[in-house]
């Protein structure tokens, strides 16, 4: 886990062919395309592959400070300077535009709270799980319910339910039995269910899916 401390990159030796136009450019290696999003006088920092203080070495900047003000124009060194004397990290958050806008931040507190909200973000995923509910043709009134009450319980966790039941032997005969437990199964669950795909026969058994009935 990040702590919220001041960030200080890696040195990184500078490529030979990194020269151009008499000037040198930080590459880092193997790094991922940086895209940044300008909205009205708000930037906002879409990638962790970012480039830092000392790795900065464009001639022009544009600056924003730490609370979002416009502090204008002004080269690298009076950037990271003016960053430095507020014990903060210079960070270029737009690489594209022109000149690069970079931002004065504390680097490993952005660093940190981003970890938390990715982890918050992941803990409050649901995932949807396909459930399967197996019945017979010749099923109990008690099992039945057994089930039913399985059913409804996956549904209202929001997960989708499978409702199957397996013909044996001359079960195949009396497939209109199979369809009438199937209504009476959606029936029970109707409260909390919908019928995604209505019951149907596939080979030697009979398919029914329910879906999570939306709140409103």
């Amino acid at each position: 886990m990040l702590s919220p401390t001041r960030y200080r990159p890696p040195r990184v030796d500078i490529p030979g062919n990194a020269v151009r136009r008499g000037r040198l450019e930080f590459r880092a290696a193997a790094s991922v395309p940086r895209v940044c999003y300008f909205l009205g006088r708000c930037f906002h920092i879409s990638t962790r592959d970012l480039q830092i203080n000392d790795a900065i070495r464009d001639r022009e900047l544009r600056i924003v400070s730490e609370t979002g003000e416009q502090l204008g124009i002004m080269s690298a060194a009076q950037a990271l300077d003016l960053a430095t004397s507020k014990n903060l990290d210079l960070v270029k958050i737009a690489p594209q535009a022109k000149p690069p806008v970079c931002k004065i931040m504390d680097y490993g507190k952005y660093r940190f709270e981003q970890a938390k909200r990715e982890k918050e973000a992941r803990k409050n995923q649901k995932t949807v799980e396909l459930k399967e509910i197996r019945l017979s043709v010749g099923v109990g009134e008690h099992d039945f319910e057994t089930k039913a009450n399985h059913a409804r319980q996956f549904l209202e966790d929001g997960h989708k339910v499978k409702v199957s039941i397996r013909f044996r032997g001359r079960e195949m005969t009396h497939t209109d039995l199979a369809l009438k437990k199937m209504a009476s199964f959606a029936e029970t669950c109707a409260e909390v269910s919908t019928i995604e795909r209505p019951a149907k026969t596939e080979g030697r058994q009979m398919l029914m899916f329910l879906t999570p009935k939306v709140k409103s």
